[in-house]
C-alpha cells in the first residue's frame, strides 16, 4: 500500500506450525485484494505462526493506514475470540490512537458462511 492509502485489513487466524495450514488463509487474502485493490490486506496469527496481530498492525500503520479492520477467521466463539482478541485490539488502540481499529465479528457467525458450509456438507 502506498503511503497515504488509508485502509488496511488484517485477516486473523489461529496459526499452526505447519506451513501448508497458511495456504487457505493466504488464498482468502489474495481474494480480498482482488475484490478491494485499494486496501492493503495482511494475514496475522494468534499463535504458532508469524506475524502476530501487533506486528501486522504495525506494518499497516507504518505504510499509512488510518483505518485497520481486524477480521477473525474463526468458526466459533472460543477463548481467543471472546477474551484474547478484544484485549489485543484495545492495546492496538492505545499504541496508535490516531488509527481507527475496527474489530469485525468472527466469520463463523456470518449467515453467508453458515449457508456455504451447509451447502458444501450436503453435496453428493
Amino acid at each position: 500500500m502506498a503511503t497515504g492509502n488509508a485502509r488496511g485489513i488484517v485477516l486473523l487466524a489461529h496459526g499452526s506450525r505447519d506451513e501448508r495450514w497458511r495456504e487457505p488463509i493466504e488464498a482468502v487474502a489474495a481474494r480480498v485484494t482482488a475484490l478491494d485493490p485499494q486496501a492493503r490486506v495482511v494475514c496475522a496469527y494468534m499463535e504458532l505462526a508469524a506475524p502476530d496481530l501487533r506486528t501486522a498492525a504495525a506494518a499497516l500503520v507504518a505504510s499509512g493506514a488510518k483505518v485497520v479492520r481486524v477480521v477473525p477467521l474463526f468458526l466459533g466463539m472460543g477463548k481467543h475470540a471472546r477474551e484474547d482478541l478484544p484485549l489485543q485490539v484495545q492495546a492496538l488502540r492505545q499504541a496508535w490512537p490516531q488509527v481507527d481499529f475496527q474489530l469485525a465479528g468472527i466469520v463463523g457467525e456470518e449467515p453467508e458462511l453458515v449457508d456455504l458450509l451447509a451447502r458444501i456438507a450436503s453435496k453428493s
